[in-house]
Parts: structure tokens; sequence; C-alpha cells
């Protein structure tokens, strides 16, 4: 029986969900590296990047070729580093998004917004109350 197409996306993402592997993919999308060139880009040992160049070699994501002692790794298709973009491009605008939402957030602490207090989780009221405020 075959795998539902959206558990083969989830299994594809789940393989995009380490660090190292994003960064490998990162710096592959300008040519095919040698793995001392990603060693030296990378901070990690070198069985650590093995381990992730593997994952991504089975996957499918990163071909390698071997030229004399060396192996080389490139991105298996221009359609990766277009995804690494989007990713890229989704992120910047939640990042702006919620900076936006920051900037709202502390205009309304300052009474700027909404006239909510800040810290306090209560309004501002216009009209004085002759209780003291409960902590």
């Amino acid at each position: 029986m075959p795998v539902p197409l959206y558990q083969a996306k989830a299994e594809f993402f789940r393989t995009l969900g380490h660090p190292v592997r994003i960064r490998v993919l990162e710096l592959l999308q300008d040519g095919p590296l040698p793995v001392r060139d990603l060693l030296a880009e990378i901070d990690v040992e070198a069985s650590n990047l093995s381990q992730q160049l593997a994952v991504l070699r089975r996957a499918g994501i990163v071909t390698a070729t071997r030229e004399g002692s060396t192996v080389v790794y490139a991105l298996s298709s221009g359609d990766v580093a277009e995804l690494l973009s989007t990713a890229r491009r989704i992120l910047s605008d939640l990042i702006v998004g919620q900076g936006e939402l920051l900037a709202e957030l502390r205009a309304a602490g300052t009474g700027e917004g909404q006239g909510s207090r800040e810290g306090t989780g209560q309004r501002s009221d216009s009209r004085k109350s002759s209780k003291p405020e409960q902590p």
C-alpha cells in the first residue's frame, strides 16, 4: 500500500528538521563543496557531519561524488534552494509580523494604544476611583 502524500511530505520535512542539515543545504546553494569545506564552515565533529550528510543523501536531497580521495556534495535539485529561499521569506514575514505586534504591545503599555496598563493587564480608565488599587 503506497504512503499517503501528506505522510511523505511530513517525512521529508522531518529530514530537513535538523540545524546541521539545514546549514549544509544553505552552504550547498552556492554550488558543490567537498566535505572538508563543509567541516570548516560548520562547527560540528566530523562524525556528526558525516551522519547528517548520510541522512540527506539517503533522502535524495543531496548527491555525493568522489573526486580522488575527496567526496563532494551537491544539492540534488535547484528546488531545494528554492525551498530554503521560500522558508527565509516566510520566517522574515513572521518576524516582521511579530515586530509589529511587539510595537503595538509597547505602544499600548505606554498609553498610546488601547489604554491598557503595562504589566497589570488592567485597562486605564479616565474615571478615578477613591479605592486603592489591588496588587
